[in-house]
């Protein structure tokens, strides 16, 4: 399909001279824009098709150079990028160097902030609004694009109740988060949206077919009419009491309605609530029907309106990534101990989750997109005898850092963190690197925190965990579990697995670098190199008698590490050697340095910041050359 209207189109302001007609057929071409992207490489799919209609509306109404639009989570966010003059590089989304998945201020003036994180778009909408106010701006409207499976986050509420002025909260309602949502919020929204919304929708198309000829006008005011009555019936109290004026629900794929809706809120300078109804994946009917798998499906080709899936690659089928052995552990642990219960924040499938939710229905619990709760809730269930098992990503469990803190470590309760896509997530960039886990964990006391290096590690980490008696975590990266040819030592409190000794120097391997940093050795043995690998296991505690010895005999140490080197593991080492009053100048740190590391597939990026074993086998190469010019001096 070719695209006359978007291959054209210079600005979004454009829109507010098109008819709703050529909108709509605007919409068409969004939608084959993606389609034809997912025959290429994963990307978020159903949640873009499900805000089209929604996103042409609001700039067509909008001049969003002058008026204020944040879009929450932002994996939404490409139909708006396909209007803000990113059209002809689209099909670079996700990739190296590419135009980033998120919202990106660096790429375009209507993106402005990077959100990658749900539930503060209506927060940083009042803060713009209130800058604006302070700067004699007060007549440009902040938008705050939000889903209903972000809103019950509790830093909305806050927001909400701090409202004032000209604010504009559009709530998303397509009746799921990635997952179905969960809750008292959620239940409400249903009955918004279902008590008699069907039964008006039903009406008014009927009378609508009796009219033998209904001009667009007439159309639109039957259709106006119908939501009015359904706002009047339903009300949105709680969006009332909030101090929002609240309308709808209203059907997020008729722009013409939408339209009219959002021309009505711009004339209003006070907070307003619009309230529409999307269909996930809505325009492309495999995606509408199952939006879950559609969420970031798997490369496809479009056939017959059919989504055929690509062929896995038969070397990456064999092997599990860490997301499904950690899934398998739980497993393993709910079947042996009931005691055992698993919590998520609305990302059972991202977490592989599904198995443990069908199997144990009363001891799996997702909360919504509400971590902090999540944390404090596992505290709860183990100060009455349970065993839980948080099971979040690492960038999503820094919302929680406040109730780790205070009702885990504080009370030395033996809560299970399990940190998913911890290091680097690829095409999901900075937002969703989970590289700081290590910083914010290893401050507190009473929580020990380790890296399995492969699936045998996850299994014997996770029942260790399960019967301590204080706090861990278990951080793991997204990607493929290596099988290690090693007969694997029982995991013990703050104990490494010395894997080789070598009389040239030692490599201090965290979690998934093992892998690379044994293929390093092998090189470096080609080269006339000893060079010894330590499975660390823990980063804390660290295993004081082998790192102790490796420091002090080892003519040089390598330590790392997928995460960032401020506050990771090898400033672990470093605070331990000079403790205890260690030379540390022999030893090289790799790690992820103090940037935020953009977006591209995980192997080009651990490339590029040398975690690869090619990086590891040169770090390794320099500081055998820094030890012989030193002897020699």
């Amino acid at each position: 399909m070719e695209h006359p209207i978007l291959s054209k189109l210079q600005s979004p302001l454009e829109l507010h001279e098109m008819s709703v007609a050529d909108l709509d057929q605007t919409a068409a071409e969004i939608c084959d824009v993606m389609c034809d992207l997912l025959s290429e490489r994963s990307a978020h799919f159903a949640s873009n098709l499900g805000v089209v209609e929604l996103c042409l509306a609001l700039h067509s109404i909008f001049d969003f150079c002058q008026d204020r639009l944040i879009w929450d989570t932002g994996h939404q966010i490409y139909p708006h990028k396909l209007i803000t003059g990113r059209y002809q590089q689209f099909k670079s989304i996700r990739t190296k160097q590419g135009l980033m998945g998120y919202p990106n201020p660096a790429e375009s003036d209507y993106d402005l902030f990077m959100t990658g994180h749900a539930g503060a778009s209506v927060s940083t909408a009042q803060g713009l609004h209130s800058g604006d106010v302070l700067s004699g701006n007060a007549d440009r409207k902040s938008v705050a694009v939000i889903g209903d499976g972000a809103f019950p986050s509790g830093i909305v509420y806050e927001a909400m109740n701090n409202a004032d002025g000209n604010l504009l909260v559009v709530l998303n309602d397509n009746e799921m988060s990635i997952c179905p949502r969960v809750g008292g919020v959620a239940s409400y929204l249903d009955r918004l949206r279902n008590s008699i919304y069907p039964t008006l929708k039903a009406g008014v198309q009927k009378v609508l077919g009796r009219v033998p000829v209904v001009g667009d006008p007439a159309e639109r005011f039957l259709a106006q009419m119908k939501e009015a009555v359904k706002a009047g019936f339903h009300g949105g109290m709680l969006f009332e009491e909030l101090g929002f004026q609240y309308f709808g629900p209203i059907d997020g794929h008729d722009i013409g309605l939408m339209r009219k809706y959002l021309k009505m809120a711009k004339g209003i300078h006070k907070p307003v609530l619009i309230h529409v109804v999307t269909q996930k994946g809505h325009g492309f009917k495999p995606a509408e029907e199952d939006p879950r798998t559609f969420h970031a499906p798997p490369v496809f080709e479009r056939v017959e309106g059919k989504a055929v899936f690509q062929q896995q690659n038969a070397v990456d089928s064999k092997l599990l990534n860490y997301t499904s052995h950690a899934r398998e552990a739980i497993l393993d642990q709910m079947s042996r101990n009931e005691r055992v219960t698993c919590l998520t924040a609305a990302m059972c499938q991202g977490n592989k989750l599904e198995p443990v939710r069908d199997t144990y229905p009363d001891r799996f619990f997702d909360v919504g997109i509400c971590e902090g709760h999540a944390v404090a809730f596992a505290g709860g269930q183990c100060k009455a005898g349970a065993r839980p098992v948080v099971a979040i990503y690492s960038t999503f469990l820094q919302r929680s850092y406040d109730h780790i803190f205070q009702e885990v470590c504080l009370q030395d309760l033996p809560v299970t963190f399990m940190l998913d896509r911890a290091g680097l997530a690829g095409p999901d960039g900075p937002t969703h690197h989970g590289v700081f886990d290590l910083g914010y964990l290893r401050v507190f006391p009473n929580i020990s925190i380790m890296a399995p290096a492969d699936e045998h590690d996850m299994q014997a980490m996770l029942e260790f965990s399960l019967q301590h008696d204080s706090a861990t975590a278990i951080r793991y990266p997204k990607g493929a579990s290596p099988e290690l040819n090693r007969d694997p030592a029982p995991v013990e409190f703050g104990k490494s697995e010395v894997l080789s000794i070598g009389k040239d120097g030692t490599i201090l391997a965290l979690g998934a670098m093992v892998e690379p940093s044994l293929k390093a050795a092998a090189k470096l043995k080609e080269d006339g190199l000893d060079v010894g690998v330590v499975n660390v296991r823990f980063v804390k505690p660290l295993d004081e008698h082998v790192i102790s010895d490796v420091l002090r005999n080892s003519p040089f140490v390598v330590t790392v590490e997928e995460a960032a080197l401020i506050g990771g593991f090898g400033s672990a080492v470093l605070e331990f050697a000079a403790e205890r009053r260690l030379n540390t100048s022999h030893i090289c740190r790799l790690g992820i340095p103090d940037i935020f590391v953009e977006h591209g597939e995980r192997r080009e990026l651990l490339s590029d910041l040398g975690l690869d074993s090619e990086g590891v086998y040169r770090a390794c190469r320099d500081m055998a050359q820094d030890t012989v010019n030193m002897e020699t001096v």
